[in-house]
C-alpha cells in the first residue's frame, strides 16, 4: 500500500505546495482542513483525502488520521495567532492542553499539540519536508546586489529581528536610514511591511525600505517555518521596499524561481544570510 503522510493544513499556498510535492514523490496525502482557515477548493484536488474540522478540535482529527493509516504528520500553512482570542470552541482534549500551558505563545501551544500527536503514535515532521529545494543557501539571489547602505540597514534589522523572534513577538523588521520603522507582531509580515511604507510616506519621504526576515533562535521547524511568497513580493513592491534579507537555510520561498524573477523585475535586492549579521 502507498505510504500515507498526514497534513494539518493552515491557510495559503503552503499546504498545497507540500501536498503536490509529496504526491509527486509517491506519498498518499491525508489532509486535515481547518474551517475558516484552509483554502479547501485549492487543497482538495492536491490530496488523496481530506476532512474539515473546527479550530480547537484535537480528538476527532487525531482519530481521522489514525484510521487513515497515518503515522507521520506535517503542519503547513498559517493559523493566525489572534484566533486564540475568540471563535474557537475547544474539545475536552484541547481544554486540557490549554490548561496545562505555561503561556499562550505560538511555540508553546504547537509543541503541546505535537506532544499529543506523539502520544497517539503520530510523529510531527519538519514543515520543510519534501520542500528543501525551496530553501536558499547563503548568497545573493537576485541580479542586483544590496548596496552598502542597504547592508547597513539590514545589519541593524537583523539584530532587532533576532531579539524579537527570541521573544516570539515576530520574525520580520523593516528599516530605513539606519532606523527601525516597523516590527512584525501578530498581524504578519505583509501587514508589517505595508505599515512601514505608510509611516514613511506620512512623513513626506519616499520609501526605500529594507526588510529583514529571520528564524527564531531556537526555531522548531515542525511548525512556524519562516516563509515568503508571491503575495509578500507584491507587498514589498507596493510598500516601496528596495531590499530583502532573509536567513539562509531556514526560510522557505514559495514559487522560488518566479519569486526571484519578480524581484528582478522590481529592482529588489534579495540575499540570504548564513547566521550572524548581514
Amino acid at each position: 500500500m502507498t505510504p500515507a503522510i498526514g497534513l494539518i493544513a493552515g491557510s495559503g499556498r503552503f499546504p498545497v505546495l507540500f501536498a503536490e510535492e509529496a504526491k509527486r514523490r509517491g506519498a498518499r496525502v491525508v489532509a486535515v482542513a481547518l474551517k475558516g482557515v484552509t483554502d479547501l477548493p485549492a487543497l482538495t484536488p492536491a490530496v488523496d483525502s481530506v476532512e474539515c474540522f473546527a479550530l480547537g478540535q484535537v480528538s476527532a482529527p487525531l482519530s481521522f488520521l489514525k484510521k487513515s493509516g497515518v503515522t507521520q504528520v506535517v503542519m503547513a500553512g498559517k493559523v493566525q495567532h489572534v484566533s486564540l482570542f475568540g471563535g474557537i470552541i475547544p474539545d475536552l482534549r484541547a481544554v486540557k492542553i490549554l490548561a496545562s500551558l505555561k503561556d499562550r505563545r505560538t511555540d508553546t501551544i504547537l509543541s503541546a499539540v505535537a506532544e499529543e500527536f506523539k502520544k497517539e503514535g503520530l510523529e510531527v515532521l519538519s514543515s520543510a519536508t519534501y520542500l528543501q529545494h525551496l530553501i536558499p543557501a547563503a548568497g545573493v539571489l537576485t541580479k542586483r546586489k544590496p548596496s552598502a547602505d542597504e547592508e547597513a540597514d539590514a545589519a541593524l534589522g537583523w539584530k532587532a529581528a533576532k531579539a524579537l523572534a527570541g521573544m516570539d513577538v515576530g520574525q520580520s523588521v523593516v528599516v530605513q536610514g539606519r532606523a527601525v520603522v516597523a516590527v512584525e507582531g501578530m498581524e504578519g509580515t505583509d501587514a508589517c511591511v505595508r505599515r512601514a511604507g505608510q509611516l514613511v510616506r506620512s512623513n513626506g519621504e519616499a520609501p526605500r525600505l529594507v526588510v529583514v526576515k529571520v528564524a527564531k533562535p531556537r526555531q522548531d521547524f515542525r511548525f512556524d517555518l519562516p516563509v515568503l511568497g508571491l503575495d509578500t513580493l507584491k507587498t514589498l513592491g507596493e510598500a516601496g521596499a528596495s531590499a530583502l534579507a532573509l536567513e539562509a537555510g531556514k526560510t522557505l520561498i514559495f514559487d522560488r524561481d518566479e519569486f526571484v524573477r519578480g524581484a528582478d523585475a522590481q529592482g529588489l535586492a534579495v540575499w540570504a544570510v548564513d547566521g550572524g549579521t548581514p
